[in-house]
């Protein structure tokens, strides 16, 4: 096996270049707190049950889809509230 020398490993290709001194420091910060983030953080237990962010998505998206069907239920049974004797 060859080994490199110095320069060689010390050289980044070019798109990997980064100019730190034009960074500014909590560009996104104000937006961030505007919008709101995307980032929801799971309970150690709740983390258990899922292998990665799309079986959390899945599941989520099943409960969704049960509530829209619960609501429609709901919604015809609705009229029916006052039970005559």
């Amino acid at each position: 096996m060859k080994t490199k020398t110095k320069k060689e490993i010390d050289e980044l290709r070019s798109e990997y270049s980064f100019d730190y001194s034009k960074a500014v420091r909590g560009k996104y910060y104000k937006r961030i707190l505007a919008e709101g983030a995307n980032v929801v953080m799971l309970e150690p237990d709740v983390a258990k049950a899922f292998t990665d962010s799309a079986a959390v998505n899945d599941v989520l998206r099943s409960l969704l889809d049960l509530t829209k069907a619960t609501q429609r239920l709901t919604k015809h049974a609705g009229g029916r509230t006052s039970i005559r004797r």
